[in-house]
Order: structure tokens, then C-alpha cells, then sequence
């Protein structure tokens, strides 16, 4: 028999994939180690491995992946070549609309684009703050920010400064974090400029003491200093999308819980099976949270399903709740495709935005 690791290398999926698998009911193991959990597979299942990895890789559903197994098991050819049609037509129709679609935004970003401007920024801007606000505000959002080679704009963290000073914001789509800073002695109109998250992560390295520390931004470079030390580098050239008109949130239930109790609910409640879902290719478990009669926040049961229930990455509300570094913390559930919002009941200005899961029927 091949263990969970042999499997995995040859069969060109990870070992939480064929973890996340397992519990999905598409690859269950052979056997199962009854004292350590370990899972064990038949030499003959490393077939279906490679051919799960492989229709995973086209983009097919994790529904029709269980019936090609099925059938491939069982020799049900017409079934297989029937599933691998529809697959490939829905791919087809879905590729031709986007291309039509990309060549209208295409026209119409013609239509808006001007003379390349020379430099992104002509002015200088100058401001400063109190370092332990900015460290903060950087831990706040870091974990937000995108990792997506083709959205580069999201790679990076914005620096949103104006009257009412630095406003720090990253998103990857699925999420976003806002934080904000005071700033003394700005010097400068406003501006937006996105700092690329390896400058960030330099820039906060600095930020370990008291020392007045002071941001300019000239060009296109912004540098951070902090009593005789310095860090400086280019922006990025992409405009950052308006997070402004993401964060109008419709009423929704306002929830005080308890971070610390809470993160341990979602750390050892039940998570979603049999409603796999994934992300970059790589699985992900999904709690679903509702709110009780008596104004209180439970992570459901499996199979306990409600209308009004809100499902999320189980990972990223973990993430934004150490985020949002306080005891004590405010969750906004609206409906089951509103974000969810968490905030901090002394500065409700830094909050996390997370996108909701729609749940299977």
C-alpha cells in the first residue's frame, strides 16, 4: 500500500488535498490507521489520483469529478466521455463570452486612456506619525493583501493620505482590511500611492521603538525613516481599486463577542462537509455562523442549516480576528451574500471585510 506522502508525490496532489479529498467522500483511503489517523492507499488508486489531479486542473466541479470516478471505476466509458464533453463545452461557451466581454472594456478603456502621464506623482508629500500606530495599522492589513501574479495592483498595501490622515488598505478579492494612523506635520496635498508588500514588510521591520518616524513620498519612491535608519523604494505603477465604494455595507446584526472564546469556537467547531470547496487549487474549510435569539454568535452544526446562516473561509476569519488584536470585537453578519465585517468597538474606522461562501443547495 502507498502512504498519504508516496501518494501525494506521485499522484501529483498535496497531502491536504488528499486530506480535504478524503473527508469530501472523492478519494477516500484504503485503510486508515485507527491509533495515528494515518491514511493508507491501494497501488490501483494511484490512478484515480492522477486523474482527479488532472480534471482539478481543468476547472470540473468536484460533483462531476465524483461521477467520472465512478464511472471510470466501474468502465462506464459513455458516462466518462459525456461528463468530459459537458465539461469541455461549458469551458468553450464560458471562454467565448469573456473574450467578448474583455473586448468591450478593451473599447472602453481606449476611450479613457490619455497621454502616459510622466510620473505618478509630481508632488512631494511629507508626514509623520507615531510609529507604534503605523506598526499596527501595517499588522491590521498585511494579512489581507493579494498574492495574484495577474492582479499586481493588489500585491501591495495603499497609503491613503489626506486631511484626515494615513488610511492603510489591502485586499485580495476575497477580503480586505482597513486601518488608519494619526499623522502630524503633513506637508502636501493628498494622495494615494500602493507600496509593494516586500518594502512594507521592510518598512515595518523599522518600526520597533518610539523614534519619530517620518513617510515622504516623491515620484514615484516613497521612503520610511525612523531615528537614523531608512528604508526606501519604488511604488507600484497600478492604481489600487476604490475601496470606498466597497465598504457600504447595508444594515446589518451587530454582534460584541469575546475574540479569544470565539477564535476557539471556529478552531475546534465543525466545518462544512460534503461541500468542498477550493482556492488557488488548494482546499479550504468552511464554517458557518449564525445568530442566536439571544444576540449571540455559534458556529453551526454540520447539516444545521438555516437561511439567514453566513459561510466563510474558516482560514481568513481566523486570520482577521487575530488582526483585529482586541479582547473584544464586533461582528457584522448581514444576509448570506453580504460581507461579513469585523470591527473594533474603539476605532470602528480599522475593520476587516470578508466575503461570504454561497452555500450548495
Amino acid at each position: 500500500m502507498r502512504s498519504i506522502g508516496e501518494m501525494a508525490r506521485d499522484g501529483g496532489l498535496g497531502v491536504s488535498a488528499l486530506r480535504f479529498y478524503d473527508r469530501a467522500g472523492v478519494l477516500v483511503p484504503a485503510w486508515v490507521d485507527p491509533v495515528s489517523g494515518y491514511r493508507w492507499y491501494e497501488p490501483e488508486q494511484l490512478e484515480e489520483a492522477r486523474l482527479l489531479a488532472r480534471l482539478r486542473r481543468a476547472g470540473m466541479p468536484l460533483a462531476d469529478i465524483r461521477l467520472v470516478l465512478a464511472g471510470w471505476a466501474g468502465t462506464d466509458t459513455d458516462l466518462v466521455r459525456g461528463l468530459l464533453r459537458a465539461h469541455l463545452r461549458r469551458l468553450e461557451l464560458g471562454l467565448s463570452d469573456a473574450r467578448s466581454e474583455f473586448s468591450t472594456l478593451g473599447a472602453l478603456l481606449d476611450r479613457r486612456e490619455t497621454d502616459p502621464m510622466s510620473s505618478l506623482h509630481s508632488a512631494t508629500v511629507r508626514l509623520s506619525f507615531p510609529a507604534p500606530e503605523l506598526a499596527a495599522a501595517m499588522d491590521a492589513v498585511r494579512f489581507a493583501a493579494g498574492s495574484d501574479a495577474e492582479l499586481p495592483m493588489l500585491g501591495g498595501i495603499l497609503f491613503d493620505i489626506g486631511d484626515g490622515g494615513l488610511r492603510l488598505v489591502a485586499t485580495d478579492r476575497y477580503r480586505m482590511a482597513v486601518a488608519r494612523a494619526r499623522t502630524t506635520g503633513h506637508d502636501g496635498p493628498g494622495t494615494q500611492v500602493v507600496v509593494p508588500l516586500p518594502l512594507t514588510d521592510a518598512m515595518r521591520a523599522l518600526l520597533t521603538d518610539e523614534e519619530p518616524t517620518r513617510l515622504t513620498v516623491d515620484g514615484d519612491r516613497v521612503t520610511l525613516e525612523t531615528g537614523d535608519r531608512q528604508t526606501s523604494g519604488q511604488i507600484l505603477g497600478h492604481e489600487f481599486p476604490d475601496y470606498r465604494r466597497l465598504v457600504q455595507l447595508p444594515a446589518s446584526r451587530r454582534v460584541h463577542v469575546d475574540a479569544t472564546a470565539f477564535r476557539q469556537a471556529l478552531e475546534t467547531g465543525p466545518v462544512r462537509s460534503g461541500d468542498t470547496r477550493e482556492r488557488n487549487g488548494e482546499p479550504y474549510d468552511l464554517s458557518v455562523l449564525r445568530v442566536t435569539e439571544n444576540g449571540t454568535v455559534i458556529v453551526c452544526a454540520d447539516g444545521d442549516d438555516d437561511q439567514n446562516d453566513v459561510a466563510v473561509n474558516r482560514e481568513f476569519l481566523l486570520d482577521a480576528l487575530t488582526a483585529g488584536s482586541r479582547d473584544e470585537l464586533i461582528l457584522e453578519l448581514g444576509t448570506p451574500t453580504a460581507p461579513l465585517a469585523i470591527r473594533r468597538p474603539d476605532d470602528e474606522g480599522a475593520f476587516s471585510l470578508l466575503m461570504p461562501v454561497r452555500l450548495e443547495d
